[in-house]
């Protein structure tokens, strides 16, 4: 952490946003920990992290830009179990709660990359979407950089607890997906079995 400097772990945040397994996590605390034993200046490593997560989400914003709603609409036709009401719903939903989703979406695992996504695709104002995530950004690596600092040698400690965070989200995230694509599978299931109507 030391050779990689403040804007160096800005890179590394950065990274993490477009490659997940990348962990945040470890990330965050072990920078607050260098800068505890006078390895980096601490208010360098909050700007540059928060500048990371902001340029990582950004590129993301403008995959989802090109990608566009048109073929967003077109992939999920072609996908089985999805259809086009799922991206229809999604659009409805994130047009009433779109802002605190990118807020907010900034603190959870995985999340944290995908929800730039959607944000481009419905091509939310980018000072807006800019604005939103720096804020956000900004709080998660705050809290995770200062209990680096303040734990010092046992900064390993807030990685172990945000890990079982994270294992929880993720669980939750693959019951959820499970549970949709089985409930899509039966009513496909149902709807191939179902006998036509006798016309009159």
């Amino acid at each position: 952490m030391e050779d990689l400097g403040a804007p160096g772990a800005g890179l590394a945040i950065a990274l993490e946003n477009l490659f997940p397994p990348l962990p945040s996590e470890v990330i965050l605390p072990l920078a607050g920990f260098t800068a505890n034993q006078g390895g980096l200046n601490l208010v360098a490593v909050l700007i540059w992290t928060t500048v990371g997560s902001v340029v990582g989400a950004l590129a993301l914003y403008w995959v989802g830009a090109l990608l566009g709603r048109e073929r967003t609409v077109a992939l999920a036709a072609k996908l089985p179990l999805l259809k086009v009401r799922d991206i229809e719903r999604t659009e409805a939903w994130f047009a009433r709660h779109g802002t605190k989703a990118v807020f907010f979406g900034r603190m959870i695992p995985i999340f944290r990359s995908l929800i730039s996504v959607p944000a481009g695709v419905e091509r939310m104002r980018v000072p807006v979407f800019l604005g939103l995530t720096a804020a956000g950004s900004a709080l998660w690596n705050t809290v995770f950089v200062l209990a680096g600092y303040w734990l010092g040698s046992r900064w390993h400690e807030i990685s172990d607890l945000v890990g079982v965070y994270s294992k929880v989200v993720l669980g939750v995230v693959a019951l959820a997906a499970v549970a949709f694509l089985a409930v899509r599978a039966v009513a496909a299931g149902r709807g191939r079995h179902r006998a036509p109507r006798r016309r009159a």
